[in-house]
């Protein structure tokens, strides 16, 4: 592709980005915000300012994170929770649902901050499992059927807690489940905001050896790069960037999967800093609009954000399926 038309392509999704953003800030379940009373700015700086940087952060690292693994891979349909560490924050926040319910646990250590607490718990664990066993294993298919193992085992164990759990810890935990952007608060964004631009800004090391890496494990050492190391570092960051998110905003599915394909469609370039930077763009877009639209379907309630992305993304992966050779 020419560079000007890539300049006005990447110009024209940074455009996008703005009325996506508009209608995160001044739409929602109860129709349009206007301004000039307290409700209004109430509703706007402590509600929809904090939910629409956390969309803005969760498509980011979603897409940055399937992108990564999509070149570890070199399998397009690699995405952030192939390798379990979303299985792993959902056990353990079922698993702290229910012996919270079960042990009366109340204050600082019940609802939003046992949830938050036990995701980033169990998709550190489950990381540093993944971590452990990559330093032993060099073959990234074998890595990849590894993490979908350890995914499975983490859902069986999820469905055995799930049965023995009572219907106020499961509704709770299904509702989490779903995936939601609105529980975030200003608060929990002194968290999130540092984390995640921390690991997105790291990428900018990274850029060299994904280019190489898309090339093959043999080139990227020829030209000096070490592939144990690189790839350890690499899962570390997609984990943090996966793990964090799912613990604000639960799982949110296809956005990993679904971003670095629509960038690689949209912009047929080979530069992975150009398309760090693109999913970043196009997942925040994504899961703005998909927010947006969650709010306008059904008057008066709000949708979960994962009805959304999953009726998007699933037919773009579907597409892909029916075109492999072609990435």
């Amino acid at each position: 592709m020419r560079g000007a038309d890539l300049t006005v392509r990447v110009g024209l999704l940074v455009l996008f980005l703005f009325p996506a953003v508009a209608a995160s800030l001044f739409y929602g379940g109860s129709g349009e915000l206007g301004w000039g009373t307290g409700v209004n700015d109430f509703v706007l700086w402590e509600i929809r300012v904090p939910k629409t940087i956390t969309a803005i952060l969760a498509g980011s690292s979603l897409a940055v994170a399937g992108l990564i693994l999509q070149v570890l891979f070199r399998n397009p349909l690699a995405g952030p929770y192939v390798l379990g560490i979303s299985s792993g924050a959902s056990l353990m926040v079922a698993a702290g649902m229910l012996a919270g319910a079960e042990l009366g646990v109340s204050g600082y250590f019940a609802g939003r901050s046992l949830t938050v607490i036990c995701a980033v718990a169990g998709g550190l664990l489950l990381t540093m499992l993944i971590l452990a066993v990559s330093a032993r294993i060099s073959n990234n298919i074998v890595l990849l059927l590894m993490g979908l193992m350890f995914g499975q085992v983490c859902g069986a164990i999820q469905n055995s807690l799930e049965f023995f759990a009572d219907p106020g810890s499961l509704k709770t935990f299904v509702i989490w489940g779903m995936g939601s952007l609105a529980g975030t608060t200003n608060s929990d964004l002194i968290i999130y905001v540092p984390v995640t631009c921390i690991a997105l800004a790291s990428l900018v090391f990274f850029v060299k050896p994904l280019n190489a890496l898309l090339l093959g494990n043999n080139y990227a050492h020829s030209v000096g790069i070490s592939f144990r190391r690189t790839r350890f570092a690499l899962i570390l960051i997609s984990s943090v960037l996966t793990g964090v998110t799912t613990a604000f905003c639960g799982p949110v599915a296809f956005v990993g999967i679904a971003v670095p394909i629509l960038s690689r469609m949209l912009l047929p370039d080979s530069s992975q800093g150009l398309h760090l930077f693109t999913c970043i763009i196009l997942g925040a877009c994504i899961v703005l609009f998909s927010d947006a639209i969650c709010h306008s379907i059904v008057k008066g309630y709000s949708l979960p954000i994962n009805m959304i992305t999953t009726v998007t993304g699933a037919p773009l992966v579907i597409y892909l399926m029916f075109r492999q050779k072609q990435w």
